[in-house]
């Protein structure tokens, strides 16, 4: 659920940004442009168009919207706060936030089968009370009223909870961080393509805040520093390698995230052997055993 809200929280703002940024490159004011992106009626356009019509902080307004306008809201705020082409740095916050879209698709494609599987399988003890009263044994019977019955309905019980919560904190470890990755080396970029000095980048980059997931260290500090030197000793636009920076961070988030999923497959076979399957001899096997013994006249 929480899943499905933030793809569509992200695709709203992908939507937004790219129109306006259409916008914005024809001409027209960024008060006007908001304006017109606005009468489609999302809510946080709705804002950002009032905010811009009064001259505040556009900037503040997507970022108390939270989920992927922070952003959006990051790179606006360094563009306007640096003098950079709004227009053209939208565009590329619209890149970022699509590349991102897709990387979050394809996780969620590959992780959607073994996370099904996994919680099939967390039904299996509990079938195997039916199955043993479709065999002809008084299972429930046993599993209430016998001591040791009793002690396989608790001990089960515990186990498949536990499988469950097991198996659903994997499924959320693998799954992909909330964020766009490399936003840290766009906001360099954006920053750096005013034509600013490095140190009023860092001080804009710094302002906006790292809200993007820690996946490699490719977007972080040492990085940036060490692409600033690269720029300065090949005589380039650090502009140009700070956004390659973040193609590559995407790349391996993408690269990283299926890798994920593929290794929850076989991550997901641990709580399955040490909970499920236990769970359904405690609940199906043993209460058949102990109704076999009881009507042989075993105590």
């Amino acid at each position: 659920m929480k899943a499905g809200r933030a793809a569509i929280g992200r695709a709203d703002a992908l939507e937004t940004t790219m129109r306006l940024a259409v916008l914005l490159g024809a001409g027209l004011t960024p008060a006007r442009a908001w304006a017109v992106v606005a009468e489609q009626g999302d809510a946080t356009a709705v804002g950002a168009a009032r905010a811009a019509a009064r001259g505040d902080d556009v900037a503040e307004v997507l970022r108390s919207a939270g989920e992927t306008w922070s952003d959006v809201a990051a790179v606006y705020a360094v563009a306007v706060d640096a003098g950079a082409p709004l227009a053209d740095t939208l565009r590329t916050i619209g890149g970022a936030l699509r590349d991102a879209a897709e990387i979050s698709a394809d996780v969620r494609v590959a992780l959607a089968e073994p996370a099904a599987t996994a919680r099939l399988l967390a039904w299996l003890p509990v079938l195997g009370v039916p199955l043993g009263l479709a065999l002809g044994f008084d299972t429930v019977g046993i599993l209430v009223t016998d001591p040791l019955g009793t002690a396989c309905l608790v001990g089960g019980a515990l186990l498949v909870v536990a499988s469950r919560l097991w198996a659903r904190h994997l499924v959320r470890r693998a799954r992909p961080p909330r964020g766009v990755p490399g936003l840290n080396a766009e906001l360099w970029a954006v920053a750096l393509s005013a034509g600013i000095s490095v140190d009023r980048a860092r001080q804009l980059a710094t302002a906006a805040g790292r809200v993007e997931p820690p996946l490699s260290e490719a977007s972080g500090d040492q990085a940036i520093e060490a692409t600033l030197d690269l720029a300065v000793r090949a005589g380039v636009p650090a502009s140009e390698l700070l956004r390659g920076d973040a193609w590559m961070a995407r790349h391996r988030a993408r690269t990283e995230g299926r890798a994920a999923a593929a290794r929850l497959s076989t991550h997901l076979l641990v709580p399955l052997g040490a909970c499920t399957l236990p769970a359904f001899l405690l609940l199906a096997v043993v209460p058949m055993m102990l109704g076999l013994l009881r009507s042989s006249g075993f105590p």
